[in-house]
């Protein structure tokens, strides 16, 4: 794929993503996707997401930075919502937080095969810290 192609195919993952069309996600997602190391698989990776949306209701993805050197992409995505009880560990109890998530991702027949992925925790404990 060229860099055009895997930008163009990652922008239409996070519109599925936030459509919550998770039946398509098999369009964009390996069935043998590896997450942060560990070999998930895409029932194992839908299962993830569907959990996150469950605990963030408002969980919407904004793309912040993105950067294509095929066959990998990295991404800044932007989060700003409100978690149901803890997230991270740390009890947020349904107030509004906003924090980055660094992510990379390798693509593999044009669908996504691995993903390390980083969330900024210290931004969410910090703002739930000064709210109390």
């Amino acid at each position: 794929m060229t860099e055009s192609d895997l930008s163009n195919a990652y922008r239409a993952y996070i519109a599925c993503l936030n459509e919550r069309d998770w039946p398509g996600l098999e369009r964009f997602v390996h069935d043998d996707v590896v997450y942060n190391g560990r070999r998930i698989g895409l029932d194992g990776y839908r299962a993830m997401l569907e959990r996150d949306v469950r605990d963030i209701p408002d969980l919407h993805f904004v793309i912040d930075l993105l950067v294509s050197d095929s066959p990998r992409i990295a991404s800044r995505l932007r989060f700003d919502c409100t978690p149901k009880g803890e997230f991270l560990g740390v009890p947020v109890d349904g107030r509004r937080v906003t924090f980055a998530e660094n992510v990379f991702y390798e693509f593999r027949e044009g669908r996504i095969v691995q993903v390390w992925s980083v969330i900024d925790k210290a931004a969410v404990e910090a703002q739930i810290q000064g709210a109390r």
